[in-house]
């Protein structure tokens, strides 16, 4: 048991001689927040204090953070009694790398309204558990940040991320910027500054990260819309729309295209304008037009009274099932040069240094057949002893290296097949699934809008590639296979969402199992 007088619990009115400060950081890999608690403890020493750092360090980069923990006590010639770890309760100032770690800080009890300052970064990181989820997984950040606000004595939160990448350096300088800036520490700028300028690498952009953080807690910026619970409402700003350039052929007919687009209902335009971009960008010209063309099919069947809900939800949803990722996408995008450098910025690279980048792929027999031409690949397919033979040869994972020049051609040249892609086989199969799902839905609209609106959405549960592409299609197809079951309900809509949901939400599908038995249920009772 503790003494009263003990430094880890100073009794009732101790002075600040006797008072530990207690701090901790959490951060994840690449975040630099070992850099941090060393600055901590530097600047702590540097003013008379005696400072302890250790640190914990999680599972793995998502699945937990590091967290580094300081205490500090006036140097009064006798040696304080540091513990090793955050209690909760017990904890002075909590610094978190990331929205979703402050929210995290708050469940373990380490954030408490009488005591701590939390100062957090509001940007977001998806963590595991946020990516397997098949639909939207993220978490509210709305809810942390109402959360954060009455759990702890003083909440700090801006974009601290972004302010070290406009600098150059790493969130550690920022976050340092955003601790002085707070004023929860009895130490000067110039301590923190000095801390840093020791360090001898970086120096120049980590203080120009830290002195942008400091004046941004301090009240000295403007505070953007969306950074902390007390901002302002964001005001809208209209959007701009890119500059298109290219030969005056293609211009003249994007032009034609735009001019469709402009000609739509206008609660429709935005969603189109940008569904037109995708295609365009993902094929051509002409394959813009074919999904303006079937855009019209479902503004034919519209009206303004129903808020053109059919009519938007067939813009985005014919835009990404036109979008198919494929061998050719896949190679595409990896060969561009937009990636390179952002690759290269996010890594962090200097001018003029080499970048190696492997890029890992695993074909299966179905990709390889998929990008031959229709007839050639369905004789391969039909065909199971030699599709077999083939796949043993060809379904294994291959790393290419696209810094070096064989590697770089290998998927340039399979990028390049697009011009192609209407000849192979897999297109043929998308386009055929695309008809069907497509024409489900228009042929529905005329006795049951809301269901018609809910079959177009149902398309989300496609994507990805490969054997993700397989499960999400496979999910998608027993989502619709309850149709005949809800034709005819007056809440048919309400329940194929809810099916669209369960398989959105669930990775194995046991909750959409549950759903659809409990469909197979409704033909016994009557239509609520």
């Amino acid at each position: 048991m503790l003494d009263q007088a003990s430094p880890l619990r100073p009794k009732a009115g101790a002075s600040d001689d006797e008072r530990v400060i207690k701090l901790a950081v959490l951060a994840v890999g690449g975040q630099g927040g070992g850099v941090l608690a060393d600055w901590i403890t530097d600047v702590a020493e540097r003013n008379g204090y005696i400072a302890q750092s250790t640190s914990v360090a999680g599972v793995a980069q998502r699945t937990g953070a590091t967290i580094y923990y300081i205490e500090m006590a006036r140097d009064t010639g006798r040696l304080p009694v540091f513990a090793l770890s955050p209690s909760q309760g017990d904890v002075d100032i909590l610094i978190a790398a990331e929205l979703m770690e402050a929210g995290r800080a708050i469940i373990r009890g380490f954030v408490t309204p009488e005591r701590t300052t939390l100062i957090a970064s509001s940007h977001r990181i998806a963590a595991v558990s946020e990516k397997i989820e098949p639909g939207d997984g993220r978490a509210s950040s709305d809810k942390v940040h109402a959360t954060a606000q009455a759990a702890a004595k003083r909440f700090i939160a801006f974009d601290m991320e972004k302010i070290a990448a406009e600098n150059g350096t790493m969130i550690s300088a920022s976050l340092l910027g955003a601790l002085a800036g707070s004023d929860a520490l009895p130490f000067t700028r110039e301590s923190y500054e000095q801390a840093i300028g020791a360090g001898g690498r970086g120096v120049g952009p980590s203080l120009a990260a830290f002195g942008a953080a400091c004046d941004r807690a301090r009240g000295i910026a403007a505070a953007p819309a969306g950074d902390n619970a007390a901002a302002k409402p964001a005001v809208a700003e209209p959007r701009s729309t890119a500059r298109v350039s290219g030969p005056e052929t293609l211009l003249k007919s994007w032009q034609e295209l735009a001019g469709r687009v402009a000609a739509l209902p206008e609660p429709l335009r935005d969603m189109a304008e940008r569904g037109l971009k995708k295609v365009v960008d993902y094929q051509d010209i002409a394959y813009g037009g074919e999904y303006l063309d079937r855009l019209d099919k479902a503004v034919a069947l519209d009206s303004p009274e129903r808020g053109f809900a059919l009519s938007i939800a067939a813009a985005k949803h014919l835009a990404n099932a036109m979008c198919y990722d494929d061998m050719i996408r896949v190679a595409d995008l990896k060969t561009r040069s937009t990636r390179d450098k952002r690759v290269r910025k996010e890594v962090g690279v200097q001018e003029g240094s080499v970048l190696q980048v492997t890029e890992y792929f695993h074909p299966r027999i179905e990709e390889f057949c998929g990008t031959l031409p229709a007839g050639l690949g369905s004789y391969i397919e039909n065909r199971p002893k030699l599709a077999a033979f083939l796949d043993r040869r060809i379904n294994r994972g291959r790393r290419i290296r696209t810094d070096s020049f064989a590697g770089f051609a290998m998927l340039w040249f399979i990028g390049g097949l697009r011009r192609w892609r209407r000849r192979l086989l897999r297109h043929r199969i998308e386009i055929e699934h695309l008809e069907r799902w497509y024409e489900l839905a228009l042929n529905h609209v005329r006795d049951d809008y809301a269901l018609a609106t809910e079959i177009l959405n149902c398309r989300r549960l496609i994507k990805g590639y490969s054997d993700t592409h397989a499960r999400a299609q496979s999910k998608f197809d027993r989502v619709l296979s309850a149709l005949p079951l809800l034709k005819g309900r007056d809440d048919a809509a309400d329940w194929l969402r809810r099916l669209r949901d369960a398989a959105l939400k669930d990775e194995k599908g046991d909750m959409l199992d549950g759903a659809l038995k409990t469909v197979a249920t409704l033909g016994d009772s009557p239509a609520l």
